[in-house]
């Protein structure tokens, strides 16, 4: 069994045994529900059940990082070393294991957040660094792909719409920030694109061609742009 087959497999066995653990808990004492997830909420690509299921299972790393005293900020830069890991691995056609850093790499830009509200030290200038550290993870894995698929360029342009869309997402909710707007929710943000381009790149070991994450490709360079550009037009015509 190859390298990236044994982190495909890591994966999905974590995630079972977060699975069943969290089903336990449910049938025991119910679901678990978090102020930041009812905030985001769910969308159809990613429900608010997956991501209560996920924040459940993220708690005691959480709780081990505050025992170990390590910062938010210090988590913060091991998701942005795990995000250019994860972009290597891409540019070298390793997308089990840049899958399973990505992946990773989501959950210290979980994490950290957890870590700062438990401990009371969440700040603006943390929540500038995990933007701005969240841009840099996604231009290394989009990077690797772009110089993974160099000789092929309709998989290099829908990598490029994708990017684009990515941070067009980003950039509107930033927009209507600075503007104190509430924009809608819409669809592709940064959980969900994180979500779908991991698992793309986990699942791509186990077909020919990377088609699983083609198909992530394609769904993130669609909805995200779409999403951008819905979002964009609610602001300007809340802001008339």
């Amino acid at each position: 069994m190859n390298l990236d087959l044994i982190y495909t497999f890591s994966f999905f066995a974590i995630m079972f045994s977060i699975a069943l653990a969290y089903s336990v808990k449910i049938f025991l004492h119910g679901r678990s529900h978090y102020e930041r997830v009812e905030r985001q909420g769910g969308s159809p690509l990613l429900g608010k059940g997956m991501m209560e299921m996920l924040y459940w299972g993220l708690q005691p790393l959480s709780d081990l990082f505050i025992f170990l005293r390590i910062s938010p900020n210090a988590i913060s830069y091991l998701s942005l070393i795990f995000g250019f890991i994860a972009g290597i691995s891409l540019a070298f056609g390793h997308f089990g294991s840049a899958g399973f850093f990505s992946a990773f790499c989501a959950i210290f830009d979980a994490v950290d957040g957890m870590v700062a509200r438990k401990t009371g030290v969440a700040s603006n200038s943390g929540e500038v660094l995990d933007a701005s550290i969240d841009r840099y993870v996604e231009l290394f894995f989009f990077a690797g792909l772009i110089i993974f698929y160099r000789e092929y360029i309709g998989i290099l342009l829908l990598t490029l719409l994708a990017l684009q869309g990515s941070f067009m997402v980003s950039y509107s909710t930033a927009k209507a920030e600075a503007l104190q707007v509430t924009p809608p929710r819409g669809t592709m943000r940064r959980p969900e694109r994180a979500f779908y381009l991991s698992l793309g790149a986990i699942l791509s070991p186990l077909m020919n061609q990377n088609y699983p994450m083609i198909f992530a490709l394609v769904l993130v360079a669609i909805l995200s742009n779409a999403s951008a550009l819905r979002r964009l037009y609610f602001i300007s015509k809340l802001v008339k």
